[in-house]
């Protein structure tokens, strides 16, 4: 059976006490999603709180980290999603992706409902990666890929 949970704080103790375990066994997010069988980027949001793990991935993490079983069958469940609390956030990295919607949020929306109509990009049917990618110019880049679905909206 599918449980939620609504109590963030009993999802941010796992997230908490899944990085120690993670900086003490100097493992990489990677691994983690290895010992998962999915991707990093879906892996790294569960086990900080924003997905649930299929059962099976769930004991496999918890068991590479070292979690007790109660720690395994909580990180199933359905979290209550939302990871920034409120106001502007202050960690940079988190800021600057912030800041770039600030910048391009409009123009990202004028450019989907110019492609697609009136609707919205799925962040539940989603799709990440992060790559990094030498900078011609010197240096590295950031590429970023949000895959997400589109999902009209219907008159009713």
């Amino acid at each position: 059976m599918t449980h939620a949970t609504f109590d963030t704080t009993a999802r941010q103790a796992i997230a908490t006490a899944a990085v120690e375990a993670k900086v003490r066994g100097d493992l990489s997010w990677q691994q983690i999603a290895d010992a998962a069988g999915l991707s990093v980027a879906f892996v790294t949001a569960a086990v900080l709180g924003q997905h649930p793990l299929p059962a099976e991935s769930a004991r496999a993490v918890a068991d590479l980290l070292g979690l007790d079983d109660d720690a395994a069958l909580l990180l199933t469940t359905i979290p209550s999603r939302g990871s920034i609390p409120g106001g502007i956030p202050t960690d940079p990295t988190i800021y600057r992706f912030y800041e770039m919607l600030q910048v391009y949020g409009t123009t990202l929306k004028a450019l989907v409902h110019e492609q697609f109509g009136d609707g919205i990009i799925s962040a539940i049917n989603f799709k990440l990666d992060v790559k990094k990618v030498a900078d011609p110019e010197g240096g590295e880049r950031a590429v970023i890929t949000l895959d997400g679905k589109y999902l009209p909206t219907k008159p009713f």
